[in-house]
């Protein structure tokens, strides 16, 4: 499973490291960044920030 977010639509709100630290975090730019793999364990965690994004640029494939 992976995680995708589109940069250049990311407003860096910090709604996805706050849902789901594991996979998601700020950047030194101020933008959010997919660095942690999707798994079984934190797979409705990447979803629900994958729901929530403000701005709807994370896509987490299963």
């Amino acid at each position: 499973m992976n995680a995708i977010i589109d940069r250049d639509g990311c407003i860096g709100c910090g709604l996805c490291p706050d849902i789901c630290p594991e996979v998601f975090r700020i950047a030194d730019d101020g933008l959010a960044e997919a660095y942690g793999e999707v798994t079984k364990d934190n797979v409705d965690n990447a979803k629900r920030a994958e729901n929530s994004c403000p701005v709807s640029v994370i896509t987490v494939e299963e």
